[in-house]
């Protein structure tokens, strides 16, 4: 059967042998009606990310070979780990995996990436000595949203860091902070300016070279050249070190930190997360204190490379920072490596409290009106005017059958925002005949119009009051237009200080709670490029990380004796929480422990430790089909550094949850409880206590909640510190991981199939994968494991994940259901994270070979020709593995293996 999908609905995550995987939740969600489940408070903000009907191809051709000894940083032994290396190649050459070398790592990582087909993962995964395999990630930078005059001032009000400069004196002074990312402009001013390495930019390496783009067609284009110059092309990289420490016309957190450059990405496209491990360990060798990473790859384990080799970093003396993650519009367990490591600090991000806008006049008023550039759409003038303004309504003409309110031939449309797409109201007042496009806001504040095509006609949004402001003036009977400046101005955000619609969503997949804590990252002006324009406003948990990048470097100079994993009990200690629309607290798996907070960390003479509780799921048994719900206790220990006794009092607030389809998930109120062993502690002057807290959860089960709150602990002396908590209320096992795919219109396609691959063969050409178009349901077909016209004539199994799996293991048997002997392993390919939409699928090549266990070594074996089928065991996260309730499993169709030629005993496998 072949069954045709909607290209723009359905993404391709073509995912050979271990590519991230996809998740939904479970259908049955609770509504307002159901008085039994929890009441929705509103949506999440999602938005497709397909919307230009793209398919990307996910698939791997590249992996990560983890060897069994501990890395260097760990404790491992030098000469162990080099004998761990050699072995792996004499057996990988015995087992005749084809195969090319990347990197050699010893320090943060033990073991290699290669280049391979995913045809060989099966030997490589049986190969003596491997531990684990894991798919080589691609990771991108985002574009800045539009350039404007440098201003950091808010931001750094946000955090205190600017008291931290003004008032006690910190500016970062003798501290290095690494920036691994597109390098830094060393020439900026705000830099100081000169050649490389400069007394500010004194370290780093350009590991990959100006054409490096780890995503393109071109074969040249993906072979590194790396140099001794990390001058950054990009953009990236010289906006973060800016927010960690510029002094210039931008002041920084930090602004007198040390710089460590380590670039990882050409002029444009994406890296690969080997090169990221080598800049780790480059900047581990250089006795950098901080490293900050940008970067990450979303729906990701804590066991991916990147993020244990981010562990391994910390083990061994370096604070790491990482974004979260930019998939808050995907949904829940969207947060991703590095930052989802156990060590490293975990970063969310929060919308500034004041954003920098173009400035246009209306006439005759000489009102004020700022305005920001719809995407994708050329800026207006720095002067002149527009031609007369009139008021066309909100521009629906193609999905509403709207007809405007007045022709804008050769005049301004005002159009009012709302009810379709930025595009359709800025292309209907084009057809039209506007000369320039204004969309006026429906709610308080300005807004970045996305989705826009320039059509040769200027296109802007502004804000609610000067939309109001403006249609006043045109019922009045004034000749209303805008005269264009080269001035901006500094306007209030209405999200100021809450959570970045984009900023992740934890809680991590194992249920950690992720991420740690949150800084500012929307909406952040910092330095670019001198070849770009200089400055940049940016938004992303990029811009985040770095900040508190910065405010660890101001903490460490104050104190140098502040331990690696201790910087981030403290900035979790003295963080506050953030609310969510001015009223309610934030969901913990949203924002961590909150908003860091420079001045308080500074002050802080009380400590709490465990900083932050993972409470896990908190359905732990059934009894006669009920739910036993168990609580969880925890003990804290409270440290009092001051010179006297402090009497502290326990409390306890709770945050949003949120419940439902894992990628649309819905907010609620909903209350956990929590016991304290004592209301009150008495701790003497550099002593310390404990009490234990046992948080009850709100007793949901089957609704998929995640909920969280806080401990408080406020002290006689005025002192005030706070500890996070979330978990997953109910039986996190219920979730089911692999299902069909529902396309949202009735449409339903129901895979696991198994299929083959009809067409575009040479996989990194990302383009090309359309899985309409690109695989058939094959059951009962033949499969000649040959290259027939240019295509892999292979048996593949296509699945779509709901959720991420914590193993996944395909088995082989005969076309009657039984065993192949001992040889039954196909591939077990571990823990795989979920993909980006609702609709994603993954794709795994099976190449003919089975393995089975002699003695302490695996044997790989080819398997005779004749009918088989494929079977997928998948351990749901945090199962049990002796648990087969905890286990997914699927049985492909009978499909037949004829190779060509003969003596291939066809019949007999």
């Amino acid at each position: 059967m072949r069954i045709t999908m909607r290209r723009r609905a359905v993404v391709g995550a073509l995912a050979a042998f271990g590519i991230a995987a996809t998740t939904v939740a479970v259908p049955g969600v609770a509504t307002a009606d159901d008085p039994q489940g929890p009441e929705p408070l509103a949506p999440v903000h999602t938005t497709p990310t397909d919307g230009d009907g793209a398919v990307v191809n996910e698939t791997p051709g590249a992996w990560f070979v983890e060897l069994e000894t501990r890395p260097t940083a760990q404790g491992g032994k030098r000469a162990a780990v080099r004998s761990d290396h050699a072995a792996f190649r004499r057996a990988a050459r015995d087992s005749g995996v084809e195969y090319t070398e990347r990197e050699e790592f010893d320090a943060l990582f033990n073991g290699f990436s290669v280049d391979m087909d995913s045809s060989q993962l099966g030997k490589l995964q049986r190969t003596e000595g491997v531990k684990a395999i894991y798919p080589m990630v691609q990771l991108s930078v985002p574009e800045p949203q539009s350039t404007s005059s440098p201003e950091m001032a808010t931001a750094l009000a946000m955090t205190g860091s600017d008291v931290a400069q003004n008032e006690l004196g910190l500016s970062g002074d003798g501290i290095k902070v690494a920036v691994m990312d597109t390098g830094i402009d060393y020439e900026h001013p705000d830099f100081g300016g000169g050649e490389y390495p400069t007394e500010r930019v004194a370290y780093g390496y350009d590991f990959v070279g100006d054409a490096y783009d780890a995503g393109s067609p071109d074969p040249a284009a993906r072979v590194p050249q790396p140099d001794s110059d990390p001058m950054d092309c990009q953009g990236h990289g010289t906006h973060v070190a800016g927010i960690v420490g510029a002094d210039g016309e931008v002041v920084g957190v930090a602004p007198e930190v040390t710089f460590g450059a380590y670039r990882v990405f050409g002029c444009e496209g994406s890296t690969e997360a080997d090169i990221m491990i080598a800049a780790m360990e480059m900047a581990l060798e250089d006795d950098m204190d901080i490293l900050n990473m940008s970067i990450g790859s979303s729906y990701t384990w804590p066991d991916y490379p990147t993020a244990t080799a981010a562990d391994a970093a910390v083990d061994a003396g370096m604070i790491v920072v990482a974004s979260i993650g930019n998939s808050g519009r995907t949904g829940v367990y969207s947060t991703g490596a590095p930052g989802v490591g156990a060590k490293s600090i975990g970063v969310a991000s929060v919308d500034n409290t004041n954003n920098d806008a173009a400035l246009a006049i209306a006439e005759p008023s000489g009102t004020e009106v700022p305005y920001t550039v719809l995407a994708d759409v050329a800026a207006p003038p720095t002067s002149g005017s527009t031609d007369p303004m009139v008021h066309v309504g909100r521009g629906c003409v193609d999905t509403l059958g709207d007809e405007l309110l007045a022709d804008p031939a050769g005049m301004t449309a005002l159009v009012d925002r709302g009810d379709c797409a930025f595009a359709e109201k800025y292309d209907s007042a084009v057809a039209a005949g506007a000369t320039a496009v204004v969309i006026a806001n429906n709610i308080p504040g300005l807004f970045n119009g996305g989705g826009v095509v320039d059509a040769g006609v200027p296109g802007v949004g502004i804000s609610l009051a000067s939309g109001d402001a403006l249609k006043a003036e045109i019922e009045g009977g004034a000749d209303v237009t805008l005269t264009w400046t080269d001035e901006t101005t500094s306007v209030v955000s209405p999200t100021g200080g809450e959570k970045s619609d984009f900023s992740s969503y934890g809680l991590s997949p194992d249920l950690t709670l992720k991420p740690d804590l949150a800084a500012p990252g929307g909406n952040i002006h910092s330095t670019y490029p001198l070849a770009k324009g200089g400055y940049a406003t940016l938004s992303g948990t990029s811009m985040a990380a770095p900040h508190v990048a910065g405010a660890a470097a101001l903490l460490l100079e104050a104190d140098p004796e502040i331990g690696t994993t201790e910087m981030r009990d403290l900035l979790q200690n003295t963080a506050d929480p953030i609310l969510y629309a001015g009223t309610y607290v934030e969901t913990v798996h949203g924002q961590g422990a909150g908003l860091i907070d420079v001045p308080a960390a500074y002050a802080a003479t009380t400590s709490v430790t465990p900083a932050k509780i993972s409470l896990g799921e908190s359905v732990v048994d059934r009894v006669d089909g009920e739910p036993v719900f168990e609580p969880v206790t925890t003990t804290l220990t409270v440290s009092n550094d001051s010179d006297a006794e402090v009497t502290y009092t326990m409390g306890h607030t709770t945050a949003l949850a949120t419940y439902g389809d894992t990628f649309a998930p819905t907010l609620s109120i909903l209350d956990a409880t929590a016991e304290f062993s004592a209301d009150t502690v008495s701790v003497p002057a550099g002593g310390s206590a404990e009490v234990d807290v046992t948080i009850i959860s709100p007793g949901l089960d089957g609704y998929q909640v995640l909920y969280g709150g806080f401990v408080e602990i406020t002290g006689d002396d005025g002192s005030e510190i706070s500890v996070p908590y979330a978990g997953f209320d109910g039986d996190y096992q219920d979730i089911e991981a692999i299902t069909p795919i529902d396309l949202g219109d009735g449409t339903v396609v129901d895979v696991p199939w198994i299929t083959r691959l009809t067409q575009c063969a040479e996989f990194v050409e990302l383009d090309c994968i359309d899985p309409a178009g690109s695989f058939s349901e094959a059951g009962g077909e033949t499969f000649s494991l040959q290259w027939v016209d240019g295509l892999p004539d292979y048996p593949y199994v296509v699945a779509h994940f709901d959720h991420q799996v914590e193993d996944f293991e395909i088995s082989v048997i005969d076309g009657k259901g039984r065993s192949k002997g001992a040889f039954t392993v196909a591939a077990d390919l571990g823990s795989l994270g979920r993909s980006e939409t609702a609709a994603g699928i993954q794709a795994f090549v099976w190449d003919g070979t089975a393995t089975k266990k002699k003695g302490n070594r695996e044997v790989t074996k080819t398997l005779k020709d004749g009918d088989y089928q494929l079977r997928i065991d998948a351990l749901k996260a945090n199962g049990d593995r002796a648990n087969p309730d905890h286990w997914e499993t699927w049985t492909s169709p009978v499909f037949t293996i004829d190779r060509p030629g003969k003596g291939n005993g066809k019949g007999k496998g």
